[in-house]
């Protein structure tokens, strides 16, 4: 089978590999019929692979091809939600809805114990606590949304839940990027009030009007939190979603929510310390973390089937295998949102 793997910084490729096939009794093997890249791939892709000849991607979509003999609730045949860590469902932190925490987890498409899912096929550990089967028909149209509840609108969702957003709330997001879209929309979903966009291109701008944010602060620095303090009457935010990752985007986040407010954090943290005097005096909670996008979906999926959120937006360019090394360059150039994969 065919399947994507990273060399270097800028080196991507799709190689043969020994085609996925079940290894423990928990397993399964699913046919991808949709996979994406992700913000996330993007540090592997600019700063080097965590492995050598790294197997990328973790959100999917398939089809169950075949299952080991401890297998339980999946069966061949179902179309599957895969989301972006693998968890056995039954340990303690499964058991509380966190499975970014399980004692026998982990990620797909990070060099560990599972591949990447920007591949034809791929064996998923702990088939019955990590695979969420859907009952629904393989619908083009829906697929694409779907495909986001594996990542990508959890993520957005966790960090809203992390801000603590809730009614009448104003509410910062921070990066407009895909998951700093998705997290407009649970902003919303949670009755948000007012919802600022902070981000700077133009098209995605619109994209997170159509989802719901009423106001957009283009400006950086010091310009984007006394613009926010302007739209808030002196006060700041409520709660602030920070979708980046990079210190500056934190340090925007701690400087635009109120006091007794909180920060959600989603972007994988490229920095290393919080300020905490600044943080401690205001009563400011900083919260969140890899999201737990399984303990999501059932939340998520009713208002996907009918319409009421459409995720699947954020993705602005489908290609198949071969056009993976140019979905990652028109990314990380940010001439293209998020790429959808159809192997």
């Amino acid at each position: 089978m065919r399947a994507t793997i990273m060399y270097g910084p800028h080196e991507v490729g799709i190689e043969n590999v020994p085609d996925a096939a079940i290894k423990d009794p928990t397993d399964a093997v699913i046919r991808i019929t949709r996979a994406c890249i992700c913000g996330s791939d993007l540090w592997f892709y600019k700063d080097g692979p965590a492995v050598d000849h790294q197997a990328m991607g973790h959100e999917a979509i398939g089809i169950v091809e075949d299952v080991g003999s401890a297998v339980q609730t999946i069966r061949p045949g179902q179309l599957v939600i895969m989301p972006f860590v693998y968890s056995d469902g039954s340990c303690l932190f499964c058991d509380e809805g966190l499975q970014t925490a399980c004692v026998h987890g982990g990620t797909f498409g990070v060099g560990g114990e599972a591949a990447g899912a920007q591949a034809e096929a791929l064996r998923i550990p702990y088939a019955d606590g990590t695979l969420y089967p859907l009952n629904v028909d393989p619908d083009d149209a829906l697929m694409p949304s779907l495909l986001s509840l594996s990542d990508v609108m959890g993520t957005g969702y966790h960090a809203a839940v992390s801000a603590q957003v809730g009614p009448g709330h104003t509410v910062a997001v921070v990066g407009d990027g895909a998951v700093g879209l998705c997290g407009v929309i649970a902003a919303r979903k949670l009755g948000a009030e007012q919802i600022i966009i902070m981000g700077h291109h133009e098209d995605r701008i619109a994209l997170a009007q159509e989802f719901g944010a009423t106001d957009v602060v283009r400006e950086r620095g010091d310009a984007a939190s006394e613009r926010v303090h302007e739209l808030t009457g002196g006060f700041g935010v409520k709660s602030v979603l920070e979708c980046v990752g990079s210190e500056q985007a934190m340090n925007t986040a701690l400087g635009v929510v109120r006091p007794g407010g909180a920060v959600g954090r989603v972007g994988v943290a490229h920095y290393d310390t919080l300020p905490g005097q600044d943080t401690f005096y205001r009563n400011v909670t900083v919260s969140g973390g890899p999201a737990p996008a399984r303990a999501y979906i059932d939340e998520l999926l009713p208002d996907v089937m009918s319409g009421k959120i459409q995720p699947g937006k954020v993705f602005d360019s489908t290609i198949g295998l071969d056009g993976v090394p140019e979905g990652y360059r028109a990314m990380n150039e940010r001439q293209s949102l998020k790429v959808l994969i159809r192997p």
